[in-house]
């Protein structure tokens, strides 16, 4: 597949980094990444991802747009109220890149639809806002051998990390949090409040490392945890360990 002239002007800016070149745009513009959440951190990761160029963006999100998600979820404006989250992220791509196809689906995410929701996917990234979700992701990622980017947020502090857990050394995202006592259960930002800037930082982040996974420039991320805390402000980088017991990774379960 040769670019355009439109696709060559448009992403003129990759194109001319040696570590994406024109190679690297072709596999973006072949791929297909699904979202998993259109809030704060898959409104920036949405939209970068558009304007990058990936092919295919399959969005999945049942909620609607309230008033108290603008103040961080920046694909929204307040006539947007009210509204599925996935009609107006698929609106907003069209704008940005026409030539992206974007899924919509207006569904929560189960242990029963996962494996056809993530069907066809080159990377799942996953920036959802429940354990139970997170977990089933996980796992089934793990099984299908699909790159997992798995974006969090709460108060001041994000957290991007990248899972492999097919491989014999690589952690899954259970590796990290354990089975979850109760899956339900993750702090919720209307309770303990979010810093909206941050979660821009986590979306913008997530997406590239999708955009990494897709056309493997610099470093190999995987089993890496990276936590920022905009309070100090300060970095730090986890090594995730793979834990021979998890239930998604371990060797009972391939």
């Amino acid at each position: 597949m040769s670019l355009t002239d439109d696709q060559l002007d448009r992403y003129a800016r990759h194109i001319v980094l040696k570590e994406i070149g024109g190679e690297g745009q072709q596999r973006l513009l072949a791929a297909t990444v699904t979202l998993i959440g259109a809030g704060g951190i898959g409104s920036p990761a949405i939209q970068y991802l558009a304007a990058a160029g990936v092919g295919r963006l399959r969005v999945i999100d049942d909620d609607q747009v309230s008033l108290d998600n603008l103040q961080r979820q920046i694909l929204f404006g307040t006539g947007d109220v009210g509204r599925a989250k996935e009609e107006v992220a698929g609106e907003a791509v069209a704008r940005l890149n026409p030539i992206v196809r974007f899924e919509g689906v207006r569904e929560r995410l189960t242990s029963d639809n996962v494996a056809a929701l993530l069907e066809g996917s080159d990377v799942v990234l996953d920036g959802s806002d429940n354990f139970a979700t997170r977990l089933v992701v996980s796992d089934h990622t793990t099984a299908a051998r699909i790159p997992l980017v798995s974006a969090a947020i709460g108060q001041f502090q994000l957290q991007v990390g990248t899972f492999h857990g097919w491989l014999p050394d690589g952690p899954c995202y259970r590796c990290f949090v354990g089975d979850a006592f109760d899956a339900e259960d993750c702090d919720s930002c209307s309770e303990l409040g979010v810093l909206g800037a941050a979660s821009g930082m986590a979306g913008t982040w997530a997406a590239l490392e999708a955009i990494r996974e897709l056309v493997g420039f610099g470093d190999d991320q995987a089993g890496k945890l990276h936590v920022f805390d905009a309070l100090k402000p300060a970095l730090r980088t986890l090594r995730i360990v793979k834990d021979p017991a998890c239930k998604g990774c371990g060797p009972a379960v391939s």
